[in-house]
């Protein structure tokens, strides 16, 4: 059984358009084939809003269905689904999608508890590899891709971004190989500045 990192690929809470979007980040992915999804979609979540979340639980009859959780009976790939949390942090609900590993009985337990954890830290902070994602989920996918035969053998398939620069003009980048800058930019302004945070 493989246990796969936990990483929030979005910061803020998406809206309708932005949740669909999100759900499948990785449609642009070469050689796209329905089993192979699984080591790019397990772990991944994302706050969304209450009129989001009642919405995808009427969709259809959950699989799993918790006080606190819900699980899509549609799978992505594999043993992979959308499990959706309403928690309760500080005070309030809150609503979350998730990609669980449903072969993997503690999936959701673990995937709970990193949100809680992620969620109820005392300084908003952000890692490097979340700045990275934001930076994936919300660019167009006009401007985000995969590396292709152009790149050396061993960047081919890593994903790349649209970089503007002032000399240099447009150019694209490994998703990855972001100087501290090139991050910054691409990020809006209420999150360029928030200090680092360690990743768990």
């Amino acid at each position: 059984m493989t246990v796969f990192p936990i990483c929030k690929v979005f910061q803020g809470v998406a809206d309708r358009r932005q949740m669909f979007r999100l759900f499948d980040r990785h449609a642009q992915r070469p050689d796209r084939r329905p089993d192979d999804g699984r080591s790019l979609y397990a772990g991944e979540w994302f706050e969304i809003g209450q009129a989001e979340h009642d919405y995808m639980f009427e969709v259809l009859p959950p699989l799993i269905l918790r006080v606190d959780m819900f699980a899509l009976r549609e799978f992505l790939t594999g043993s992979i689904t959308s499990v959706f949390f309403t928690l309760w942090i500080d005070g309030r609900a809150r609503y979350f999608h998730s990609y669980c590993d449903l072969a993997d009985i503690d999936s959701g337990r673990r995937m709970r508890e990193a949100i809680i954890e992620r969620e109820t830290r005392p300084v908003r902070a952000m890692t490097r590899q979340e700045r990275l994602e934001h930076i994936w989920s919300s660019t167009h996918d006009d401007y985000r891709g995969y590396a292709g035969e152009r790149w050396p053998v061993l960047d081919r398939g890593k994903r790349t971004v649209t970089v503007y620069g002032s000399r240099q003009g447009t150019s694209l980048r490994l998703l990855d190989g972001l100087t501290d800058a090139e991050v910054s930019e691409k990020l809006p302004v209420h999150l360029r500045y928030l200090p680092d945070a360690v990743a768990a």
